[in-house]
This record gives C-alpha cells, sequence and structure tokens, in this order.
C-alpha cells in the first residue's frame, strides 16, 4: 500500500467518519509523535474528535441526561476537598477554582507570585475586585484551543480586558505576536487576508487564485498553519520583559488543541485496528454500523485512557507551550500571573503541579491541590449539559469531568518512569537548570 493511499484512507476512516464532518481538503501532513512513538497521520481539517471545547449540541434533551451517580466513598471525598476549597480558594463569584500556589500545603512558593484559577472571561465586578485590585493579577496565560476561544462569547469583554495587551504564543518558530488596533485573539489578519487587500479591485480570477491557493475564509482551527507575520521571537520577548514591566498583558497558549489530542491517541491505536478501519472505510459512506464500528477503537482508547492519558499528551504535545508559561512565571516584571483553561482543572493542573514538584513540594501536597478541582464542573451552571455533551461523543463523563487524587498520581509516575525526574523532563522541552534556577529564585525569594 503506498504512502499516499495509507494516508487519504487513514484519514476518511479515522477522521472524516469519525466526527462526520466535511472538508475540502485531504490530509496534508505527516507527523512523527517523537522518538520511539508510532508514526501516524493526520489533518488539521479533521482534528475535531473529541472537541476540547464543551459546546452543547442544541439537539441534547437535558431531560434525558442522567448525571452520573457517587458512591459515598466519592461523596465523602467530595465533601472534604469543598471544606479544603473554602479555606484555599480565592473567594469569587464566577471564576472557578482560582486558588494562589502558594495555598497548597507546605508550599514553597511565597503568596501573591502565581494564581491557578479556572476561565476569567466570566468574573462579576467583586471577581475583578479580588483579582486586579486586591491581588494586583498583572499577567493572565489563557491555555485554551482556538476551538475553545471561538466558542467562549466573553473572550473580548472590556471589564475584563480592556487594559490588557494581548500577545499570541505560536510553537512553529516559537515566537510571539502582539496584536494591534483592531486585531483580536479570533480576528487576526491572516495571509490570505494580506493578499486579499493587497489584491484588491483586481478581476475575480485573481480573487479565485487566491481562494484556491490559501483556501477560502474560514475559521481558526490551527494557529500552525499559518505564518506568525511580525512577531518576535519567544525567548527575545522574555529577555526584553523590563521595557513591559509598566503594562498587563494576556497571553494565549494553547497546549492542547485538538489536532494534537487526535495525534497522540491514533499513536497509542494497535496496528491490527488500524488496518480494519482502513478496509471498513468505504462502507462508512453508506452505513451507521460501520461508522460505529470505527469509532470504537478510537472511544475504546480515549475513555480507558483517560485523564492519565490526558495528561500525558499534555506533557508531551504540550512541551514548547509549557516552556513559554514557565518562562512568563519565571519573570518577576510580570507578576503576579494567574494561568488557566476552562475550568482551571487539566492543563492548568498539570504545569502547576510540574511548578509544584520542581520546588521540592510533596507528592501529596501536589495530589491533594489538583483534588480540590473535582467539585469545579460540579458547580457550574452547565453541569448537565457537559454530561450530555461528553455522553453524546460515548465519552464517560465521569472520567473526564472529575478530579481522582489517582489522576496526578499516575502522572507523576509518568513523569518519573518516562523521564526520569520533573527535572529531567524539563530538561527535554528545554527549561534547562539555569532556566529553573531562575523560577525557583522569581516564586521563593523576596
Amino acid at each position: 500500500m503506498s504512502r499516499r493511499t495509507f494516508r487519504q484512507g487513514f484519514v476518511l476512516a479515522v477522521f472524516a467518519q469519525i466526527t462526520l464532518l466535511s472538508t475540502r481538503r485531504t490530509a496534508e501532513a505527516l507527523t512523527s509523535v517523537g522518538p520511539g512513538r508510532t508514526t501516524t497521520f493526520a489533518s488539521p481539517r479533521l482534528a475535531r474528535i473529541t472537541s476540547l471545547s464543551m459546546k452543547v449540541d442544541d439537539s441534547i434533551d437535558l431531560s434525558q441526561v442522567q448525571v452520573p451517580q457517587v458512591t459515598d466513598e466519592e461523596k465523602e471525598f467530595l465533601e472534604k476537598t469543598a471544606v479544603l476549597c473554602q479555606e484555599r480558594n480565592l473567594p469569587l463569584e464566577k471564576v472557578k477554582n482560582a486558588r494562589d500556589l502558594a495555598s497548597a500545603h507546605n508550599s514553597p512558593i511565597l503568596p501573591g507570585r502565581v494564581f491557578r484559577i479556572g476561565r476569567v472571561s466570566d468574573a462579576t465586578e467583586n471577581d475583578l475586585e479580588v483579582l486586579f485590585n486586591q491581588n494586583q493579577v498583572k499577567t493572565l496565560v489563557d491555555l485554551r484551543s482556538p476551538t475553545e476561544l471561538k466558542d467562549d462569547p466573553t473572550l473580548e469583554r472590556p471589564e475584563v480586558f480592556s487594559n490588557f495587551t494581548d500577545m499570541v504564543f505560536y510553537e512553529r518558530g516559537r515566537m510571539v505576536k502582539e496584536l494591534r488596533g483592531e486585531e483580536t485573539r479570533m480576528n487576526q489578519k491572516k495571509r490570505r487576508d494580506r493578499v486579499m487587500e493587497a489584491v484588491n479591485g483586481v478581476p475575480p480570477l485573481v480573487l479565485r487564485f487566491v481562494d484556491n491557493y490559501f483556501g477560502p475564509e474560514r475559521e481558526i482551527d490551527d494557529d500552525d498553519e499559518e505564518e506568525c507575520i511580525d512577531c518576535i521571537e519567544a525567548a527575545k520577548l522574555i529577555e526584553q520583559s523590563a521595557r513591559r514591566r509598566d503594562r498587563k498583558e494576556r497571553h494565549f497558549v494553547s497546549i492542547m488543541n485538538e489536532l494534537k489530542y487526535v495525534r497522540g491517541t491514533l499513536s497509542k491505536l494497535r496496528k491490527r485496528d488500524v488496518v480494519k478501519t482502513i478496509i471498513k472505510s468505504p462502507t462508512t459512506l453508506v452505513s451507521k454500523q460501520a461508522r460505529d464500528d470505527i469509532k470504537k477503537p478510537f472511544l475504546d482508547e480515549i475513555n480507558s485512557g483517560g485523564l492519565p492519558m490526558l495528561n500525558e499528551l499534555l506533557l508531551t504535545f504540550g512541551a514548547p507551550g509549557i516552556k513559554y508559561v514557565l518562562d512568563l512565571i519565571s519573570d518577576k516584571n510580570r507578576h503576579p500571573v494567574a494561568f488557566y483553561c476552562t475550568a482551571g482543572k487539566d492543563r492548568t493542573g498539570v504545569i502547576a503541579a510540574v511548578i509544584l514538584s520542581l520546588l521540592g513540594a510533596e507528592d501529596d501536597a501536589i495530589v491533594e491541590d489538583y483534588s480540590l478541582s473535582a467539585n469545579v464542573y460540579a458547580e457550574m451552571n452547565d453541569h448537565k449539559a457537559m454530561v450530555g455533551a461528553l455522553s453524546q461523543r460515548s465519552l464517560d463523563a465521569k472520567t473526564f469531568l472529575g478530579a481522582p487524587p489517582q489522576v496526578m498520581r499516575d502522572t507523576l509516575t509518568n513523569i518519573r518512569e518516562s523521564y526520569g525526574s520533573v527535572e529531567e523532563y524539563l530538561d527535554s522541552i528545554g527549561f534547562d537548570a539555569q532556566c529553573r534556577d531562575r523560577l525557583k529564585y522569581a516564586l521563593t525569594e523576596e
């Protein structure tokens, strides 16, 4: 079987039929997922198998959604974490899961340096007072994917963000773009836009050529498809931070998106499942049963891997972004820093765990801090809708909406088994001993 045939068949079978999305391009990238790992094909146009966004399908009948029951043991655990949340979390009304990393048990971090929080764009007037006046948060780091940002109607709320300069981190080339003028995170000028402006007024034939070359105007799925124009190297931005010490910044750093999750999950599928998928692919065009059969090995892998697998993929595929976030936190000129995803649980939890572990916190303290996120989804108004959205995708809501202690224990164990230690993991992503010393100094020294 030729590489081209494999690529087309694989994408058709695994991506198009699982997501049931149409696309105007075939798979176009051969992606190696790292040393010693399986090589897989993936197309950014089709990477929406397990959307990180919790956008809910309007067709879901919430009255029919069954919220998973909790055992007596789980109920006791949730009650215990609720008490700790009252003690450690910031007194916020709409922003969930917000606390100072100094609040972890025996944390070596000084208060007021770095906070982990949930999505900040829903903040009430009281929340804004606590975050920006009482705690003086100066730098926000948004870890969400472009898909999640697109689904956030409050992304550009002036009450929250008008005083912040927006910066976008691009993994390709490790570049950072400062958004200016009318540009916003989800309304940036792309290469296609610049060309269209340059050829404005020419015959329609030229415009059709631009569309054929760049693709028609479309939603942003993967920033790394775009060349970073008018950007600065991330390393230089960090070095020049003193020039920006008097301003507030919001940094968009997507450390996990749908494409990365797809690539990582596919790398774990058995070859025989892949072969079966390709063989069955023609029948998926007319047979719902065939489509369901193709989904099964993929969804089984996701459900069985659960949050530990997601955290493993975060550490692997999110490495460039994780390093950039740690560089920002290492810079006293940007303190206090608050980093967040949607609920402040998984991506936020992994970065918090790496920081706490590096600075010498005990595993039990790291696990406990992570577990305080257990109640966050249950407290959200659309919890039932989230359960419905996951169930609609055949994903186990109890697995992905919780924060059981074992998940973080497994994550810390995986780091040590895969890399040797947290320090060696950080070495592998380019956050070397000098960088680590700078982070420790920034968070522990007056």
